[in-house]
C-alpha cells in the first residue's frame, strides 16, 4: 500500500499539472525542437511498426526456416551495434542534425526496396541496411532531447518523449494487420515509405540548421569510450536495457508466428497482440517518468523487471488468445514502470560525463544485441525444440538481468560512498 500511495501522488500532481500548466507540459526551453523531433519519430516508428510484426510471417511464407526469420532480425542488430557508438560520438562533436536526415534518407529507401525483394537474402540484406539508418536516428535523437531537457526532470522529459515511440509502435502493428488482411503485404511496405518521408520533411525543415544547434556538450573534453564502458551505473543500466530488449526480441520477432501457427489468428488479431503491450507501456511513460523524478529509481526498475519476468513468461502456458493478451499487458506494464526510470539515469549519467550522444548509444547498442540475443534464441527453439520454449528462456534473461542491475548499482552506490569517505 505503502508503494501505491507513493505513485498515486506523484501521478496526481501530474494530472494537476497538465490542466493548469498546460503551457509548461514540455520541459524545455525548446519546445519547437522537442515537438518536432516528437512527431518525426512518431512518424517514421509508426511506419517500421506496421511492418516488423509481419515480416516473420512473411519471411516464413517465403519458406524461410527458424534460424532464416532469426537472421532477418539479427542483420539489423548487427549493422546498428557496430556503428551505433561511432555515429553517437560523431554527433556529439559534428552536431545532430546531419545524422537524423541521413538515417531517415536510408529508412526512405529501404522501405520501397522491401516491396521489389522476393527472396529471403534479399531480405537480410535490407534489414542490414535498415539497421544503419536507425544507428544514425534513435539514439541521436534521444541525445538531442537530453541536450534541450531542463535539469531535474530527466524522468518526465524521457517519458514524454517516449510516449511518441510506445504510441507508434502500438499504433504501427494494429494499422500493418489491417493492410495485410485488407491489402497485400506490399501496401504495408509502401505506408512505412510514406510515413518515413514524412518524419524526413519534419527533420528538413523544422529542426534547426548546424550553425544553429545549442549542443550543451559542444567544444568540452569528453569522457573516452573505454572509460564509459567501466562505469558501474551505466554497466547496471545496459545490464537491464539488454534483457528487457532480448524478451522484446522474443515477442516481436516470433509472438506472432506463435500465435499464427499454435491458435490459427488473423493477422488483425496479431497486430493487436503486439499493439497491446507496448500501448500499455506506452501510455505508462509520462505518469511513470513524473514518479521517476521523485521517487526511487532503483526500486521502479526493480518492480518493473519483475513484471516483465512473469510477462514473458506467461505465453508459455497460454490457451488461447485471451492468455496471450494477459501476458503482452503484463509485459508491457513492467517496461512501463520501468524504463522511464532506465532512461532518466541514463540521460543524467550522459551530462555528467559530457558523453550524451555515446551514452544512448550504448543503451542502443544494449538494446540492438538484446533483441538479436531473444531473436536467437527463438529461432533455435524454434528449429530444434518448440517455439513455446522461448519464453521460459526469455524469463531467465530478465531475471538475470534485473539482478544483474541490482548488483552493479548498489556496488557503483557502495564505490561512490568510499569515495566520499
Amino acid at each position: 500500500m505503502d508503494l501505491f500511495y507513493a505513485i498515486k501522488e506523484p501521478v496526481a500532481q501530474l494530472v494537476t499539472r497538465l490542466f493548469r500548466n498546460g503551457n509548461r507540459i514540455i520541459p524545455s526551453d525548446h519546445k519547437g525542437i522537442f515537438l518536432t523531433l516528437f512527431f518525426l519519430v512518431f512518424a517514421t516508428v509508426t511506419g517500421v511498426g506496421i511492418v516488423v510484426p509481419l515480416l516473420p510471417i512473411y519471411a516464413n511464407d517465403l519458406g524461410a526456416p527458424g534460424l532464416y526469420v532469426t537472421m532477418i532480425f539479427a542483420s539489423f542488430s548487427l549493422s546498428r551495434t557496430f556503428l551505433l557508438p561511432l555515429f553517437g560520438k560523431l554527433s556529439d562533436r559534428k552536431g545532430r542534425k546531419p545524422f537524423i536526415l541521413g538515417g531517415l534518407v536510408i529508412y526512405v529507401l529501404v522501405s520501397f526496396a522491401f516491396v521489389y525483394s522476393t527472396t529471403v537474402d534479399g531480405l537480410i540484406f535490407i534489414r542490414f541496411i535498415q539497421g544503419a539508418g536507425s544507428a544514425m536516428v534513435m539514439p541521436v535523437v534521444q541525445a538531442y532531447v537530453g541536450e534541450i531537457t531542463l535539469e531535474g526532470s530527466e524522468g518526465y522529459s524521457m517519458g514524454l518523449f517516449n510516449l511518441s515511440m510506445f504510441l507508434s509502435l502500438s499504433l504501427g502493428p494494429l494499422m500493418g494487420g489491417s493492410i495485410h488482411d485488407l491489402m497485400s503485404m506490399d501496401a504495408a511496405f509502401v505506408c512505412m515509405g510514406l510515413l518515413s518521408f514524412c518524419g524526413l520533411i519534419l527533420c528538413f525543415v523544422f529542426l534547426p540548421p548546424l550553425s544553429m544547434e545549442t549542443i550543451r556538450l559542444k567544444n568540452r573534453i569528453q569522457v573516452p569510450l573505454a572509460l564509459l564502458i567501466k562505469d558501474w551505473e551505466l554497466g547496471a543500466l545496459i545490464s537491464f536495457r539488454y534483457s528487457y530488449s532480448a524478451c522484446i526480441g522474443i515477442i516481436w520477432c516470433f509472438l506472432p508466428l506463435f500465435a499464427d501457427k499454435t491458435f490459427g489468428l488473423s493477422g488483425s488479431k496479431i497486430g493487436l497482440l503486439v499493439m497491446l503491450g507496448v500501448f500499455v507501456s506506452g501510455i505508462l511513460q509520462v505518469p511513470m517518468g513524473y514518479a521517476a523524478d521523485r521517487l526511487n529509481k532503483k526500486i521502479m526498475v526493480l518492480l518493473g523487471g519483475a513484471f516483465s519476468s512473469l510477462g514473458i513468461l506467461l505465453p508459455f502456458f497460454a490457451g488461447s488468445f485471451f492468455d496471450l493478451l494477459v501476458a503482452v499487458t503484463i509485459f508491457g506494464i513492467g517496461g512501463g514502470i520501468a524504463m522511464p526510470a532506465i532512461t532518466a539515469m541514463a540521460l543524467v549519467k550522459g551530462d555528467a560525463k559530457k558523453a550524451m550522444g555515446s551514452v544512448m548509444s550504448l543503451m542502443t547498442v544494449a538494446q540492438s544485441l538484446g533483441m538479436l540475443t531473444g531473436s536467437l534464441i527463438a529461432g533455435f527453439a524454434m528449429d530444434f525444440f518448440s517455439l513455446k520454449f522461448a519464453f521460459p528462456w526469455g524469463m531467465f534473461i530478465m531475471i538475470t538481468g534485473t539482478l544483474a542491475f541490482l548488483l552493479f548499482y548498489n556496488h557503483h552506490r557502495s564505490n561512490g560512498k568510499l569515495g566520499a569517505e
